[in-house]
């Protein structure tokens, strides 16, 4: 039986860590918890980004030593919902387009209804849901 308070991480590609931070870090307000930038033939670039004492994060990798890297093949159904259980601020829509996100319709009408939905810089879609969990 999985515990409920057992950690999880999530990993995915990403065509620029860079990008990727100052969206996440910049944009949502997730910290930094582990960034390799210097990796030896055969190893990853990595950025993990989260809550600062959460349960998850995110492993964002690249390999700049692949001659054809894995790249990013986010569908409009690939979403990240972060539950505000309040409004969604206009100012940190804000901050996530201004931090190279684009805010985006909804494939499914509810998230449009309870949330505001922007694709990060790979394409992927973080939902913020007014709605609480449960």
């Amino acid at each position: 039986m999985i515990e409920p308070t057992a950690h999880v991480r999530v990993a995915r590609p990403s065509r620029d860590l860079v990008a990727a931070e100052r969206f996440y870090v910049d944009g949502l307000g997730l910290a930094v918890q582990w960034r390799k930038t210097d990796p030896a033939p055969g190893e990853h670039e990595l950025l993990m980004v989260g809550p600062a004492g959460g349960g998850w994060h995110f492993e964002l990798t690249r390999d700049p030593y692949a001659e054809r890297p894995v790249e990013p093949a986010p569908t409009v159904d690939d979403l990240f919902v972060v539950y505000l259980g309040e409004p969604v601020e206009e100012a940190m829509v804000e901050r996530l387009v201004a931090a190279g996100g684009t805010r985006v319709a909804a494939h499914n009408p509810y998230w449009d209804e309870y949330g505001v939905t922007v694709a990060d810089p790979d394409g992927y879609r973080l939902v913020l849901c007014s709605r609480t969990w449960g």
